[in-house]
């Protein structure tokens, strides 16, 4: 894997503190990205930044995913996200972020025999299911079952692991994902839990999962398969977000990769940040109960006075057209075109897109739709419940997350995360 790279150059920016001067080198990315190099400030100044939510704080250099918010482009390892969208499937993408090239046919054949050898979880994990209530949230299942990865596989929690481990419980969670997520949701129905087949790629083998039964086997539709590869891939990397972020903190400990990943899926299950396509879902099924006035949506929307948010609009990263959005509609209308669903909330999806980009709020805001606005409604097509969308979300994170533990992993500046920050409580106060 490359490793990151930046260019420190002789030009500097001088920071004055009551009359002490410090040169900070300006780091310049690969794409002309700048930043401020002021990791001495503290030890010569005694000053630190205040920077909250981390927004104009770079924690790391990387290699794996570029954002250009203004421009509206997204690349894993360099590649438009376009083309692997179009191009690739899930597990080659997978294999692009993890280990930092596009696999050639040998090892993309060998990387998805190493997935399938490894998709079924030890016996005894599968009674741990049987242990959890039934109400248990499908994200705290998979969060609980991640994590518990550590104890049957002790041999690959060692931070000290050699490539050979490295690559062997990178498969291991990769191939076990599926069936711990599908596992999750057939908890919390109630239902049996189906054994993955061998037979079955990747998302085909989670399709059964999810939805065979002792008696009835699911047919497999190459479209919903598409639909749902897709979707994993838009959402395999998303550069340093909440959970990813969480991830790298997490490992900086070198807390093994089992550990590191259930924390991110902790993260994710926040409302704030994986759960965006289950609020539009539920805001566009509350506005077409309501009638599905569009007109009336955007006008609520710029309403001030208003408590309701248009959910599935802006981008805290993009100020552009997200990338993803154009991708996951088309996706969307070939779908359920396909599948013969008339779905009332995609055409009021579609009516309030039209509207808000013919309306000068939305324009001059540069309010568009993300990703999130659409991939709720194909997931609903597939049969894929509410609660289950935020664990589809962390299937497709996974490659990412993977890809930043071992990034950090592999960084000769092996360092703990550890923020500062600004005390603001009592004074001094003796008893």
């Amino acid at each position: 894997m490359n490793t990151p790279k930046s260019k420190q150059s002789i030009e500097t920016a001088k920071v004055i503190i009551g009359g002490q001067t410090l040169s900070c080198p300006i780091i310049t990315g690969i794409e002309n990205e700048k930043a401020l190099d002021i990791s001495e400030l503290r030890s010569k100044t005694g000053f630190v930044t205040y920077d909250e939510g981390y927004s104009n704080t770079a924690s790391c250099l990387s290699g794996i995913t570029y954002i250009d918010g203004e421009n509206g482009i997204l690349r894993y390892r360099g590649i438009p996200i376009e083309e692997l969208a179009q191009k690739r499937t899930f597990v080659e993408v997978a294999h692009l972020l993890i280990f930092g090239h596009l696999p050639s046919e040998s090892e993309r054949s060998d990387f998805s025999k190493l997935l399938t050898s490894n998709c079924m979880i030890h016996d005894n994990m599968v009674k741990l299911f049987d242990s959890l209530p039934s109400s248990s949230h499908p994200m705290a299942t998979l969060s609980a079952m991640v994590v518990t990865l550590s104890a049957y596989y002790p041999e690959l929690a060692n931070p000290e692991m050699d490539m050979g481990q490295m690559n062997k419980i990178i498969a291991e969670l990769l191939a076990k994902i599926r069936t711990l997520a599908a596992y999750s949701y057939k908890k919390s129905i109630g239902e049996p839990i189906i054994y993955p087949k061998r037979k079955y790629k990747y998302v085909e083998n989670f399709l059964h999962m999810m939805f065979s039964t002792p008696v009835d086997e699911y047919p497999i539709d190459q479209e919903v398969v598409d639909a749902l590869e897709k979707i994993l891939i838009l959402h395999a990397d998303h550069e340093q977000n909440c959970s990813t972020s969480t991830v790298r903190l997490v490992g900086s400990s070198q807390a093994n990769l089992f550990a590191s990943i259930s924390a991110g899926i902790c993260a994710l299950w926040g409302p704030l940040h994986g759960g965006a396509n289950q609020a539009v879902i539920e805001m566009l099924e509350s506005i077409v109960r309501e009638g599905g006035d569009a007109t009336k949506v955007i006008e609520k929307a710029k309403d001030k006075s208003s408590s309701f948010r248009l959910m599935g609009f802006g981008h805290r990263i993009y100020k552009n057209f997200d990338p993803r959005a154009n991708i996951i509609k088309e996706i969307c209308d070939k779908l359920l075109a396909k599948l013969g669903i008339n779905d009332p909330c995609l055409e009021v999806a579609k009516q309030i897109e039209e509207a808000a980009l013919k309306d000068d709020y939305f324009i001059q805001r540069k309010l568009y739709p993300n990703v999130d606005f659409y991939s709720g409604i194909i997931l609903r097509a597939i049969g894929i419940p509410t609660n289950m969308f935020t664990v589809i979300f962390a299937m497709g994170r996974l490659p990412g997350w993977i890809a930043h533990w071992k990034e950090q992993c592999e960084s000769p500046k092996k360092k703990i995360g550890r923020p500062r920050q600004i005390y603001v409580g009592a004074p001094l106060t003796h008893i």
